[in-house]
């Protein structure tokens, strides 16, 4: 019975630690994004930490929700579009995407 338990302990060790380890690198992306839209106009997306996204496109109040998908944030807006926010080199990388098809993509730069 302490074998059990034992092994049952390591194993909730186990997944505390993966949920942290993602949490902590979800937690990297949480804050206030410059990018680009599709015509070249800089506008910000701001990602909260409660899985909520917002963004000032061209004056449009952009609401969605974001998850962490790989080594990147997936944000799933309102308007049916999806932007990704990725580690690209040195530096980051927003794409946008309607549908399956991608629309364009800029440098993400984190501001706050």
């Amino acid at each position: 019975m302490a074998t059990n338990k034992t092994m049952s302990m390591g194993v909730i060790a186990a997944m505390a630690l993966a949920l942290s380890t993602g949490a902590a690198f979800a937690d990297h992306f949480v804050g206030t994004w410059k990018v680009k839209d599709s015509g070249g106009k800089d506008f910000q997306i701001v990602v909260a930490k409660d899985g909520s996204a917002t963004a000032d496109r061209s004056g449009e109040g952009l609401k969605g929700n974001w998850a962490e998908e790989g080594d990147a944030i997936t944000i799933t807006w309102d308007t049916g579009w999806k932007t990704t926010i990725a580690k690209d080199g040195a530096g980051y990388k927003k794409t946008a995407y309607e549908g399956d098809a991608e629309k364009s993509s800029s440098a993400a730069e984190k501001v706050k």
